[in-house]
Order: C-alpha cells, then sequence, then structure tokens
C-alpha cells in the first residue's frame, strides 16, 4: 500500500509531505485547487512520461518521493528480488524532472529507466482516472479488465508463446515456399555441372598426380641422356669413372696407413663411399630401365589438363580445388534435393504449431468465457444498486478460430448493456446517456478492481455525472472495496467524501504573486465542516453541519 509521499517544486506544489493509511481515503478541495495534483505527481513515480512543464515556475528541478509498504504484497517483492532491488519491507519510488525536461528515476536509491518503475508500479497501485469511461469504450481495454480480472495470466502467457512459435513456423514456411521457383533453377544449373564433374570423375589427389606424370614424359628424352652421361661418370665409364678412381684412391690409402697409422681411419670411409656409389649407380640403371617414353600416354595426360583446366576456370576455382569444388556441389545438390522433403516437413510442423495454439487459445477463451458469466452477474448487480434497477451487463465474447488469430487468442470482447426493459443489448459506447455511462462504468471499475492483486486502488474523479441517493452508494460501494484494498479517492461529492475512513483536504493559496498547494489530514471537527461545504456551497449554515454529521454517521 501507498504509506508516504514527498512532492517538491512540481507544478504549483512548492513542498508538500503526507502519509497515507489502510481504508479508504478521500481527497476533496475547491475546484481548481489541485486535487488529483498529487496522483499526477506519483504517476511520475510510476514511470509516466516527464515534462519541462512538470518543475514548478523558477525552480530548477521537481522531485517526488513515493514510499510503498511490501508487507501484502508479494508480487511486487518478488519483482524487486529478482531485478536485485529489494530492501525490506518496503519500496521507495523517487523521480527527479528538472527544468529542461530531463528526468532519472530510482528505486530503493538505484538509478533505473521509467519503464522499470512502470513495470514496478503496475504491481503497487492501479489508478483509475476520470476518464476510464473512455477507455472502456475501447475493444481491447474491455478484453484487458476480463483477463485482468479472470487471472489467467499464465494462460495467457502459453497462448503468446504459441503464437508466436506458429506465426515463426508459418513465417519460415513461406520464406521457403517463395523461393521453391529460384530453388528449381538453381538445382537444374548444378544438376548440370555434377553432371560435367561426375564425367572427368577427377581423383581427390588426381590433378597433382597427373601433373608429375605429365611433367616427367614431357621431359623423358633428357632424363634418359642425362641419366646414361651420369652412369657413365659414376660406373660404366669405359676409360674412367668414380668408382674406378674411388678403388684406386681406396687402396692407395691402405697403403699409406701401413706408412702411417694417424691415415688408418681414411679406409673405411673410402670404403663407404665405394658402396653408395654402386649402390646410386644400380638405382639409376633401375631408373632407366623403367623410364616411360609412351608417347599415347603424354596425349591422353595433356587432354586430361586440358579439361582439368577448363572446368576449373568455369568454375572459378584452381585446378588443384576442382575435386573439392565438385563434392561442394554433390552437398549442395543433395540439400536441394531434400528441400521438397523439408518443405512437407516445415508443412507438417507448421500445422502441429497452430493446432497447440488453437487448443491454448480454446481454452483461454473456456476461461474467459466462465468469468464472463460472473462478472455479468456482478456487475449488473452493481448497477441495480446505482438507480438502474433494470439494466442488464452482459460480456459477449465472439470466437473465431479460423481467421481471428493473434496473440491474445481468436476472442473478440464486447462490453454490451441494456439500460431499460424491452431495449436490445447494445455495445457499451452506443449508450446514449452521460450519466448511465458514468454509472456503468463505475460499476465496472470497483467489480473488477476487487479482483485486481495490487493492494492499492485510486479513484480520481470517477464519480463525474454522479449525484444524490446514487452518490451515496457509490461511497458505499468504495467503502466496502476498502475493507480489504487501500482505496484512495479523489471526488467532489460529500456523499461519497463522507465515506471514507479518513478525508484529507487540497487548498491553494497565493501569497507574493506566487501559488501553492497544499494538502493536510481532517480530524473530525474539521472533515464535518469540509462535508458541510460540500452540500451548501461557501455558505455553511447549522443545517449544512448536522447534514455533514449525519453522513459521516451513516458511513
Amino acid at each position: 500500500m501507498l504509506a508516504h509521499m514527498t512532492i517538491s517544486n512540481f507544478a504549483i506544489v512548492k513542498n508538500l509531505e503526507f502519509e497515507m493509511k489502510s481504508g479508504m481515503t478521500t481527497i476533496t478541495g475547491e475546484t481548481g485547487a489541485g486535487k488529483s495534483i498529487a496522483i499526477d505527481a506519483l504517476g511520475l513515480c510510476l514511470g509516466d512520461r516527464a515534462e519541462a512543464s512538470m518543475v514548478r515556475p523558477g525552480e530548477d528541478k521537481a522531485e517526488i518521493h513515493a514510499t510503498f509498504s511490501l508487507r501484502n504484497n508479494q508480487a511486487a517483492r518478488r519483482w524487486l528480488e529478482d531485478n536485485e532491488l529489494i530492501e525490506g519491507d518496503e519500496c521507495i519510488l523517487r523521480r527527479v524532472v528538472t527544468k529542461e525536461g530531463r528526468s532519472r528515476g530510482f528505486i530503493n536509491g538505484s538509478p533505473v529507466p521509467a519503464s522499470q518503475q512502470k513495470a514496478l508500479g503496475q504491481l503497487l497501485i492501479n489508478i483509475h482516472g476520470q476518464h476510464a469511461h473512455q477507455l472502456l469504450m475501447r475493444p481491447e481495454h474491455q478484453q484487458e479488465m476480463l483477463d485482468n480480472y479472470a487471472g489467467h495470466h499464465a494462460l495467457m502467457e502459453k497462448v503468446s508463446s504459441d503464437y508466436q512459435a506458429w506465426r515463426h513456423a508459418k513465417n519460415e514456411l513461406n520464406r521457403l515456399s517463395q523461393s521453391r521457383a529460384d530453388n528449381e533453377a538453381q538445382k537444374q544449373l548444378i544438376q548440370y555441372q555434377v553432371k560435367e564433374l561426375n564425367d572427368l570423375a577427377l581423383g581427390e589427389d588426381e590433378f597433382a598426380e597427373i601433373e608429375e606424370e605429365h611433367k616427367r614424359l614431357s621431359n623423358s628424352g633428357d632424363l634418359a641422356l642425362t641419366s646414361q652421361h651420369a652412369l657413365a661418370l659414376l660406373y660404366e665409364g669405359d676409360e674412367v669413372n668414380a668408382l674406378q678412381l674411388l678403388q684406386q684412391a681406396s687402396q692407395q690409402v691402405l697403403e699409406l696407413g701401413e706408412m702411417d697409422s694417424k691415415l688408418s681411419t681414411l679406409a673405411p670411409m673410402l670404403e663407404e663411399a665405394i658402396i653408395q656409389v654402386q649402390e646410386a649407380s644400380q638405382e639409376l640403371r633401375g631408373y632407366m630401365d623403367d623410364l616411360d617414353m609412351d608417347p599415347q600416354r603424354l596425349v591422353y595426360l595433356e587432354e586430361r589438363l586440358a579439361k582439368i583446366m577448363s572446368l576449373a576456370r568455369k568454375h572459378y576455382v584452381m585446378p588443384a580445388e576442382l575435386w573439392q569444388k565438385h563434392q561442394d556441389l554433390l552437398l549442395e545438390l543433395e540439400n536441394l534435393d531434400g528441400s521438397d522433403e523439408k518443405l512437407d516437413a516445415l508443412a507438417d510442423a507448421v500445422e502441429a504449431k497452430r493446432l497447440s495454439f488453437l487448443d491454448s487459445a480454446e481454452k483461454l477463451s473456456k476461461s474467459r468465457q466462465r468469468y464472463a458469466k460472473e462478472l455479468n452477474k456482478k456487475i449488473s448487480h452493481s448497477m441495480h444498486e446505482l438507480s438502474m434497477e433494470k439494466a442488464i451487463f452482459q460480456i459477449d465474447i465472439h470466437s473465431d478460430p479460423e481467421r481471428m488469430l493473434t496473440p491474445l487468442g481468436f476472442d473478440t470482447i464486447t462490453f454490451m448493456v441494456s439500460t431499460n426493459p424491452g431495449q436490445p443489448l447494445q455495445p457499451l459506447g452506443k449508450v446514449a446517456s452521460g450519466g448511465e455511462l458514468s454509472r456503468i462504468s463505475l460499476a465496472i471499475q470497483v467489480i473488477t478492481a476487487q479482483k485486481v492483486e495490487t493492494p492499492s486502488l485510486i479513484f480520481d474523479e470517477v464519480d463525474v455525472g454522479i449525484s444524490g441517493p446514487t452518490a451515496a452508494i457509490v461511497g458505499r460501494m468504495l467503502r466496502t472495496l476498502g475493507t480489504s484494498t487501500q482505496v484512495i479517492c479523489v471526488t467532489h461529492l460529500p456523499q461519497v467524501a463522507g465515506c471514507g475512513h479518513q478525508q484529507m483536504f487540497v487548498a491553494k493559496k497565493t501569497a507574493k504573486g506566487q501559488t501553492e498547494t497544499q494538502m493536510k489530514a481532517l480530524d473530525e471537527s474539521s472533515r464535518i465542516s469540509e462535508l458541510a461545504r460540500l452540500l451548501g456551497g461557501s455558505e455553511i449554515t447549522e443545517r449544512t453541519l448536522a447534514n455533514a454529521k449525519e453522513l459521516l454517521v451513516a458511513a
């Protein structure tokens, strides 16, 4: 509940501080005194938009503090815990607005964006403004009121989640379907490219192997001639060769070793060299024997290399990368071949998600119908109490699961009213009488407020257009509501003001060219005087004072 407020330099308020109690508190004052100014200031703490005009003329900034008790508000406590802003059993909202129009918001001393203040504010207090009946004309607001009364928030979240899942899958299906023609053209092109590469049948490392073999065959003549010359130098030369020279040197080194032991290590080295020359010669002879001089093989290799080079240029890759390009195209073709199956599978998934959404939406619709019946009885009864004895209230729920699919389900909610016998039920917006509309709006707000989980309710002059005995009934209805919920009611009606458990008075004073609004709690004597003023205007008589006392006694 709202426990305390401090307002500084806001509009015509210089400094204002007051405490709020449980039960029903009424706020009265002269016309133009600023009875609703505290509610406007509170709206800032609840995340309303800030404007430079809100700052009192001549001041640098406006500042508002609102303190709420969390003792009976587990939802707000959980929110604060989740956002790591919890501090004991109280919550302090603060908003600062500069004369330039910039603003800063705080929750328990921590700076936060206005969106967070708004999110928390919805769990702390519910404000019913004097133009609430205008909102009631809107179907979306009527649906919101029904859903808030029903309290089926988990079911609504399920419907919204299922709707988003269905829409996402449906959009993906549409995207794939639209690109199907493009995919078919792409598929035909890739099929042609793959056929060319299949006909080539290039192996993974074949290009490097062919390139190496082609190089060898192209140079086979030079290879044979040079190899023969090298073999002659090493081993087969008739006049002289390396093997003969090494053998002669080895024999001479052996003889030297016998004369000087220091040279004895050279003989094994030369013996090793002789062996190496013999083995190299054998390898070279074997190479020459195996050397391929096949000109037909060379022609084949040149033709295959030409095909590889041509296809590589066609696919804008290096010849060595052509095999991998082939594999990539095969995979892409496989994916395209599977697109029809994927499309069918996605279509099945879309239908499954649609059915899941419809199932959730059906449950939500049944819940709405159940609570609509409950509201129909309660609001009709409340309208009877407000001197509309023959009025009927009915919530019409039109379900269209074929065409009306939204994140809120498939229902269209319309508040219907008949104010006189024989008159057909009509949408609330078509009720002709302004007074009737005000009473109907108030009946709806009071009844639906009983199920709203926020522990504080503010009614800002919602009793406009109501007077006489009806006003007394409205006052009693709000007082009854105040026994379980904190109710703050800004009113100009003495019958409503007298029903409050406590009353506050707003006055406007002008001194030295400056206007200032003040608000104070009334004791019993002051309260009787204020009620008398509301009853009789500026002239307070013994009779109006007696009537004021009667109002308090009746309350």
